[in-house]
């Protein structure tokens, strides 16, 4: 039974009981060696992306999700495609798994006219069929995430669910409270995750949000019900979110979620990180989700060295390749700046 302390949260936390053997076993070798391409994909465009970043080929903001990686890669995985998705301005991520090539997210991190909306909306703004916006106001995409749910019920589609990723720093907002009250109160199939990844900005989380155990005190005062996960591990993520997946469609209640992770860069690309050590840091990086799914993918033999190596190599290439194709991508005609951002009169 693995249970316990995260090696990045405090000994009391009650992570969401799971036998790490059965998910692996559930899972085998073809969909686990997906799950970690998709974890060396994100790992590989952000790494390149930051990288264009500091030569000066992207502008404005840009917030990485290195290190957390596992969880929405185990959410994705376990929820599928065909839900309603919406997260923080860290969304290049999800925006991949659900879809959007690492082309047209390059591209409008370029601003250019081939990027996911037009070179537009930057690192912040990436959008897919079924994700309804990563968003630059903190706690923004919260009530969007449960207007999602109300739709889901209302069109009684008892398939789908919402799903809203939200940052530690958010659960201060008025926009948490009122979209928990509302999803308790009208029984809205959404599963509110936080990431928390111990930072508020440069802020400690334990300084900014006045509980330790965030889901666990928020959720009884919506009569919600609260689950917590090690974000560091993909296979804590994957059997909690299919626990928690199967229990809303069951439901149709809303479910709050905590997920103990770290970040292994800033804030943002602009923050370096003084308010924690190179030592807090390390041990941080120790417990690096790729690795911890790797090394249980090396203990089943279902993967060696010489494999995983290529694998990184490919998906070094594919990001690279999308740094060429934002570089040689077209800028936007500035007599199309205005497009849709008032009513056709056609329409």
């Amino acid at each position: 039974m693995t249970t316990g302390n995260s090696g990045c949260s405090p000994p009391d936390y009650n992570f969401f009981p799971f036998e790490k053997s059965k998910v692996i076993d559930a899972l085998g070798p073809e969909k686990l060696m997906s799950y970690l391409e998709q974890m060396l994909l994100i790992r590989n465009f952000e790494t390149r992306a930051e990288a264009a970043y500091q030569q000066g080929h992207v502008g404005g903001f840009f917030h990485s999700y290195i290190g957390q990686e596992a969880i929405q890669v185990a959410a994705v995985g376990v929820m599928g495609r065909e839900n309603w998705w919406v997260t923080t301005y860290r969304c290049h991520a999800l925006a991949l798994l659900l879809g959007a090539t690492p082309n047209e997210i390059m591209a409008e991190l370029y601003g250019k006219k081939t990027g996911n909306a037009m070179g537009r909306g930057g690192s912040m703004h990436l959008y897919t069929e079924r994700l309804l916006g990563g968003f630059g106001i903190v706690g923004g995409q919260i009530p969007i995430a449960t207007g999602a749910a109300f739709t889901i019920k209302y069109n009684d589609n008892k398939n789908e669910v919402a799903v809203c990723f939200i940052g530690d720093g958010a659960v201060a907002q008025g926009a948490f409270h009122e979209s928990l009250n509302l999803a308790a109160l009208w029984n809205l199939p959404c599963i509110y995750v936080i990431e928390n990844n111990l930072w508020g900005m440069g802020t400690a989380v334990n300084r900014a949000i006045s509980v330790n155990k965030i889901a666990e005190a928020k959720a009884p005062g919506y009569g919600m019900k609260s689950y917590t996960f090690d974000g560091m591990d993909f296979f804590s993520c994957y059997a909690g979110f299919s626990h928690v997946f199967k229990e809303v469609l069951e439901t149709s209640r809303p479910v709050l979620v905590e997920v103990i992770a770290d970040r292994f860069k800033g804030h943002s690309i602009s923050d370096p990180g003084l308010y924690r050590t190179k030592e807090q840091l390390k041990q941080s990086m120790a417990r690096d989700p790729i690795h911890i799914l790797l090394s249980a993918m090396t203990e089943r033999k279902m993967i060696d060295e010489e494999t995983y190596k290529a694998k990184d190599k490919e998906y070094r290439q594919i990001c690279m390749d999308s740094l060429q194709y934002a570089e040689e991508s077209p800028w936007p005609d500035i007599s199309s700046l205005e497009e849709d951002v008032f009513k056709s009169e056609k329409n």
